[in-house]
């Protein structure tokens, strides 16, 4: 699970990377505004952490803007704004939680897992159409046929899985599956790609994995085999 911090107060975006890190989430920090944005919209992260006051643009502009561009991924708002009239601000721009500062870490745990939880992000078993995706074994399955994948193929796959027909464009499969700091190229996705539509051929899945030309890659369903 990769969380995104926004938060201008550095110390208190590193205390959360510490915090979250040490129960065993990826994080990456962006300490303005409009940095945030521009790492949210990537789309490879499964919450993001937005704090309200903030240089360049206000968390509210950022979860106004990332709503308005389809961005679905959870927003848990962060701000010293007590007032009802904030949170209801907040919400309205598209937060999924309000939790005001200062907080006890025990409850902000308890959020994020709440979120994750709804969003799907807790769960053994991925499946669309006839096929299946084991998380704890990393087995890829259609009836009883099924093939172990290796670590990017089953990062690839169940990443596709849960975007299902919305598309994920290779940088977002990239920076997610390979990271930021990888010498990895597009050419690793695509190969990948490759390697995911003859293994889900072999299993006689009715899964496809469609590309279209700038937008990136997402599944459709054939007709059952």
């Amino acid at each position: 699970m990769k969380i995104l911090i926004v938060e201008d107060e550095t110390l208190l975006a590193d205390s959360l990377r510490m915090l979250l890190e040490r129960k065993g989430f990826e994080t990456e920090c962006a300490y303005d505004g409009k940095t945030g944005l521009e790492y949210a919209e990537l789309e490879v992260y499964d919450l993001i952490l937005l704090d309200v006051m903030m240089p360049k643009m206000n968390g509210y502009q950022v979860a106004k803007e990332l709503r308005a561009k389809h961005c679905a991924t959870p927003i848990l708002m962060l701000t010293a704004k007590s007032e009802t009239e904030d949170r209801i601000l907040g919400l309205d721009c598209g937060a999924d939680y309000y939790l005001t500062k200062p907080f006890d870490s025990r409850e902000l745990l308890a959020c994020i897992n709440a979120l994750l939880r709804r969003q799907g992000g807790q769960v053994d078993e991925l499946k669309y159409g006839n096929t299946t995706l084991d998380l704890s074994t990393c087995i890829l399955a259609c009836g009883e046929k099924q093939i172990r994948l290796s670590e990017k193929e089953f990062e690839v796959m169940r990443l596709l899985l849960q975007a299902g027909e919305r598309n994920l464009s290779k940088e977002a499969l990239l920076v997610r599956v390979w990271g930021y700091e990888s010498n990895a190229t597009e050419n690793h996705v695509e190969v990948y790609v490759g390697f995911l539509r003859k293994k889900l051929e072999g299993i006689g899945s009715n899964l496809r994995i469609e590309s279209i030309r700038r937008m990136g890659y997402h599944l459709e369903v054939t007709e059952e085999c």
